[in-house]
């Protein structure tokens, strides 16, 4: 499983970041490859947006699952990432390769950062767990 380690591009000035943690599974294997180049270039895009104070990476290739980690300044760094290329041209064009993809946020104190790996796993599985449960609309 290859992971890029968390780095910290920017130290945070605040007391707490907005934290984030996705996963995202692609349809098939065959769809793996240029996932992982995709994400490796919006790994480096985050790096250097501004706001950013921690970007990790972890491709589980075989499960076609991608989980990040990533904190932030506030909502609007991320936003701001999020909309700006290459991330947004990327993800239109992934959209169709996708099965399905999990958004996790909340807040924490800038000193317990880096955010371990475990504890943004178990978040992402809640919010699927809940996901499950909801009755359809």
């Amino acid at each position: 499983m290859p992971t890029l380690p968390w780095t910290t591009p920017e130290p945070p000035a605040a007391p707490s970041v907005l934290v984030m943690a996705s996963r995202l599974e692609v349809r098939s294997l065959r769809h793996v490859p240029g996932f992982l180049l995709s994400s490796l270039a919006l790994w480096r895009q985050a790096r250097r947006s501004p706001g950013a104070h921690g970007v990790a990476l972890k491709a589980d290739l075989l499960h076609r699952t991608f989980w990040t980690l990533s904190a932030w300044k506030d909502e609007a760094a991320v936003r701001a990432y999020a909309a700006t290329e290459p991330h947004k041209s990327v993800m239109r064009a992934k959209r169709r390769v996708m099965r399905e993809s999990t958004f996790v946020f909340w807040t924490s104190p800038t000193t317990a950062l880096p955010v371990d790996w475990a504890e943004a796993r178990r978040r992402v599985e809640a919010q699927r767990a809940g996901e499950a449960r909801q009755p359809d609309a």
